[in-house]
């Protein structure tokens, strides 16, 4: 659908083409109504996420609302971020670095950054200020209005998708019926709103996520091969050790097409992959294969297909998925208020405090501070007012109790910020709701969604899918779910 290209452009008549998808209601009747999705980023287009779990999505809200992914800007083919005219560049620009990667590992990711900043400056200064959250909220609302149904809006946002929700309802709280903020990210933070840096919250779990990985491959021997007669505190002390060890001691794999000849596997490269990993505990059996590779330090081993899957097509897959990065820093970036042109004060306090949260991955998003610090693209419009506001309709507010980048806390702190929300504790690993299936969960969804009604306030769901077994749990709930009629 079309919308206005510039919403503080009041004059102009420049429009911009929507990229939305839909899965029809399953039950429909005259008043069958929609449910807008957002499954994080920002910079992913939600395209294959949406694929991947409408059906569940379905069969958490009962079935009788249609749901429409919406493409943001920036993202997909709707007005799409990028910053380099092709490949070599972006591969070449987009060299990953964690800030602990050595002792001058966060000099050369500020400066880098800096480069990158002005990259993308200078590639996208007519529309890269046209890509920020509170646009894509109003797209939000040109869609509830285009759709005729009450003119109210109905929102499931999942990681990044908490952010342009909270967003969405503190700048229409009239318009706001049902929304669900699911693996929730804090506004404040992200936003910087304080006028100083402050995103710090990020990973207060990523180490305990760690725990429970080691603690449930020590408790399941035969299906994971890393445990091999360790306590869970020794087996975490060896994949801390082999973190650093990648510091100086890399792995080559030969890889044919490859620029140079093959790929580096060195801490950057591993906090990266097993971070990202953490996030969905049904495939920690092939994280753990990964581990068990780099440990035995074997270039050939074929554990290492684990840490990245298709090796032979990297080079093509690594320059599409550095896109989905530019995106990322193209709205992320434009969103912050606080910008400096140097690495101290502001920005080093922020990074060490993240640092000590984590020992495995407080260092994981240094370079995207880095890039939004010395940004110069800032969105047409930003919201600048806060959180603390009341909807027609109070928010359910989902926060796993294991989360490696959108921790409890963070789910709390948003809860007590909007007036009649309701925090529930969904008591899995992995990053949001989505990644564990709870039956409890899916049930007090359902019933938010149907019938208004919220779970009482200290609700904790439990999740019956032991790790290591290689399910997410949501056949076992989806069948209990259809002996329920939500209708």
């Amino acid at each position: 659908m079309t919308v206005p290209l510039d919403y503080t452009d009041k004059t102009g008549n420049a429009t911009l083409e929507l990229q939305l998808q839909r899965a029809p209601a399953q039950q429909k009747s005259k008043t069958t109504k929609s449910i807008l999705l957002n499954f994080g980023g920002p910079g992913a287009d939600g395209i294959e996420d949406f694929a991947y779990f409408a059906q569940r999505m379905q069969a958490a809200t009962g079935g009788g609302h249609h749901l429409i992914n919406v493409v943001p800007r920036g993202t997909g083919e709707t007005l799409p971020f990028s910053c380099f005219s092709n490949d070599v560049l972006r591969t070449a620009s987009n060299q990953a670095l964690a800030g602990n990667a050595s002792n001058v590992a966060l000099g050369y990711v500020w400066e880098r950054a800096g480069f990158f900043a002005s990259d993308c400056h200078a590639a996208q200064n007519k529309t890269g200020n046209l890509v920020g959250t509170a646009f894509v909220a109003r797209d939000m609302m040109e869609i509830v209005d285009a759709l005729g149904e009450d003119g109210m809006l109905r929102f499931w946002g999942v990681s990044y998708g908490s952010i342009l929700g909270s967003t969405a309802a503190a700048m229409f709280p009239d318009k706001i019926d049902k929304m669900i903020l699911d693996g929730v990210a804090n506004p404040f933070e992200y936003y910087e709103n304080r006028h100083v840096f402050t995103e710090t919250e990020l990973f207060s779990d990523s180490d305990n996520v760690i725990k429970g990985f080691v603690e449930g491959c020590v408790a399941n021997p035969k299906a994971c091969p890393l445990a091999k007669n360790q306590t869970a505190a020794q087996l975490e002390e060896s994949i801390y050790q082999l973190f650093q060890k990648l510091k100086y001691e890399l792995i080559g794999i030969p890889v044919p097409g490859y620029p140079g000849g093959g790929l580096l596997i060195d801490y950057s490269f591993m906090s990266a992959v097993i971070f990202r990993q953490l996030y969905t505990p049904s495939i920690w059996q092939s994280t753990a294969k990964c581990i068990l590779a780099l440990m035995t330090g074997q270039n050939t081993s074929p554990g290492l297909q684990h840490c990245v899957p298709g090796l032979a097509q990297t080079a093509s897959k690594d320059a599409s998925g550095k896109r989905d990065q530019e995106a990322q820093f193209g709205i992320k970036c434009s969103d912050v208020r606080v910008h400096t042109k140097s690495l101290t004060p502001q920005v080093l306090p922020v990074l060490q405090e993240r640092h000590n949260k984590s020992r495995f991955f407080g260092d994981h998003a240094d370079t995207v501070l880095a890039k939004c610090a010395q940004w110069t693209l800032p969105a047409k419009e930003r919201y600048m007012g806060d959180f603390n506001v009341r909807t027609k309709k109070p928010l359910l507010i989902i926060g796993n109790t294991h989360d490696p980048v959108t921790p409890l806390v963070s789910a709390r702190n948003v809860s007590e910020t909007f007036k009649g929300s309701v925090l529930l504790q969904h008591d899995s690993y992995g990053h949001a709701s989505l990644m564990q299936a709870s039956l409890c969960t899916a049930k007090a969804i359902r019933s938010y969604i149907v019938n208004g009604t919220m779970p009482g306030k200290g609700t904790k769901c439990d999740v019956k899918v032991p790790l290591f077994s290689g399910k997410d749990g949501w056949d076992e709930v989806m069948e209990q779910l259809k002996k329920s009629q939500a209708y």
